[in-house]
């Protein structure tokens, strides 16, 4: 099963039928109990149970039930993406031990799908938040925090404390799973977006006038008609270990093929190598520009976590998404 998943959005829905969340800065997981094992799987569907071991203990709860919310690593009561990502790719039982002492993660429960074997999905969120909040799930590496009723003043509690934003849901709405719904309606404070990388440049040294062996800027887009939909070339934030390890990841992905429909800047296209576009990362910018194209973006961490099939260009801001050039 993959999770419902919100649709952006520019205002706070307001009025009874509606209740909202913080927004986490973390991974989609589903954690599925059943006889006294966990199975933990990513919104990709991939198997996350080796990495995280300390939610193991979720299985000594309840001999069956299936969970849905956001896995975090806080620093100083705030989600660090950063640190959660070092554990994306732990294969290892020894390795994830080590890493959940050094870094452990919270899951923040904000749905129950299941329970003894019955299937909650048709019922509405009232009544399986209901449920889920008698279920006491309080413990050393998961909880269930609470919903609000003031969602402008949850926006700006959350802009205040440095959060990501907030998710507002419909009282009435059934879970689709795999569905982007408007009954589900998130609000982030940052412009961050997921994106395809469909290409690199090597750093120029200005006073050698020559290009190094160092990455210098990554081209990105949006999956669209007859590849990717271009949206501009991101430098910002690529600079030491985070840079080199990137530039490991996408040399063996060098392909002589650009993967972006139409034609691109020809500043853009020089210097080049185009990669098959498989790797999705986040880039946080101020918007878009006329043109279309992300304004003085920074990169932020790759997203192991998601394909590009998962990359929606609904995410992005309307005057880009209704575009199809």
């Amino acid at each position: 099963m993959r999770p419902m998943l919100a649709t952006p959005t520019t205002r706070v829905p307001t009025g009874p039928d509606w209740v909202h969340e913080v927004k986490w800065d973390g991974m989609r997981v589903l954690a599925d109990v059943s006889e006294g094992r966990v199975t933990l799987t990513s919104r990709t569907e991939r198997d996350l149970t080796v990495a995280f071991p300390e939610l193991a203990g979720l299985g000594e709860l309840f001999e069956d039930m299936l969970l849905d919310g956001e896995l975090v690593v806080l620093r100083g009561g705030i989600p660090s993406f950063a640190a959660l990502a070092e554990r994306f790719h732990v294969t290892g039982a020894a390795r994830a031990a080590q890493l959940a002492a050094r870094s452990p993660a919270t899951f923040m429960v904000f749905d129950l799908l299941r329970l003894y074997g019955v299937d909650l999905t048709a019922r509405s969120f009232t009544d399986r938040r209901a449920t889920l909040e008698r279920l006491d799930l309080a413990g050393p590496h998961w909880q269930v925090p609470p919903v609000f009723t003031d969602g402008a003043a949850l926006l700006a509690a959350t802009r205040e404390q440095g959060l990501e934003g907030i998710v507002s849901k419909r009282l009435a709405s059934r879970y689709a799973a795999g569905v982007r719904s408007p009954d589900w309606v998130k609000l982030p404070h940052r412009d961050s977006v997921s994106v395809v990388i469909g290409g690199w440049r090597p750093e120029t040294d200005h006073a050698a006038g020559n290009a190094t062996a160092r990455l210098g800027a990554v081209l990105v887009g949006v999956p669209g008609v007859g590849g990717l939909r271009y949206l501009g070339r991101v430098g910002s934030g690529l600079a030491g270990a985070a840079a080199r390890a990137l530039l490991a990841d996408l040399r063996p992905l060098a392909t002589g093929d650009c993967p972006f429909a139409g034609e691109l800047p020809r500043e853009d296209v020089e210097g080049t190598t185009w990669v098959h576009p498989v790797l999705v990362c986040d880039v946080e910018s101020l918007g878009l520009t006329a043109s279309h194209r992300l304004r003085q973006p920074a990169y932020r961490c790759l997203r192991p976590d998601l394909t590009p099939g998962d990359v929606d260009p609904r995410d992005l801001p309307a005057s880009m998404a209704d575009d199809d050039g």
